[in-house]
Order: structure tokens, then sequence, then C-alpha cells
């Protein structure tokens, strides 16, 4: 004998999705499992109630953050720019030289023309910066 068809009122259904609940979601809300949710999705009408409530759900959700944007909602305005107008965050890690082209890199250091004084900065810089180095 066949289970009883599990009663799932398409209002409440509506109100579910509009609030952008996954399938587990509606169907731990239902008291159903996830396959009877997309058993019933190949029904017309309940997935037709689905699938407007969740678009009105997201029109409503960006509703509210284009209201925070406009309040100046620094965090809201850059989550519109980056997601809606295409703005990214760029780090460039690589490094060039002039005109693009590669690093120029000095030829070794003549230390032979510093004075004493000049060497002995340069050796308590460098021992600062390399402790445990002698």
């Amino acid at each position: 004998m066949a289970r009883p068809e599990a009663k799932i009122d398409l209002a409440e259904l509506e109100k579910v999705c509009s609030m952008q609940c996954t399938d587990e979601e509606v169907a731990g809300f239902f008291g159903v499992s996830t396959r009877t949710i997309e058993r019933r999705r190949l029904q017309p009408r309940f997935a037709e109630v689905m699938e407007r409530a969740r678009a009105k759900g997201r029109v409503s959700v960006r509703r509210s953050l284009f209201r925070m944007a406009a309040a100046n909602n620094v965090a809201a305005a850059i989550f519109l720019a980056k997601n809606l107008l295409g703005y990214r965050d760029v780090v460039n890690n690589e490094h060039s030289g002039l005109a693009g082209g590669p690093i120029q890199i000095a030829a070794k250091p003549d230390f032979s023309q510093l004075s004493d004084e000049e060497l002995k900065q340069l050796r308590a810089i460098a021992d600062k910066a390399l402790p445990g180095r002698n």
C-alpha cells in the first residue's frame, strides 16, 4: 500500500521559498524528504510557485541592498559595484623594471670606498636585520 501524499500548502511553500530556503530546508519545514520536494517540482504549478517566490525574494534582497547603498552604507555599495557592475579588487604581485622590462640588479656594491664609520653603521644595520648571523 502506498504512503499517503504529503500535504504541502502552496501559500506556505511560497513564503519559505521567498526567503531563499534550500530544498533541504523546505523539506524540513514540511516534514518531508528532499526527494519529495524534487518530485513535486516536476508538477508545473508547484515548480512555478517555487520559482516565482524565489524570484520575489531575490528582488526583495536587491531592493534592500540598494536602499542600504543609497544610505551611504559603504559595504553595500562595494558589494553592488563588484557584483552588478563587474568592479573588482586588483592586486598586482608582479614586479617589473622600467617600461615593464626586467628589474635591473646592480652589480655587487663596492664597499672599498666607504669609511670605517660607514662600514660600522652598515654592520649594525645588517646585524639588526639578520640577528644571529655572525
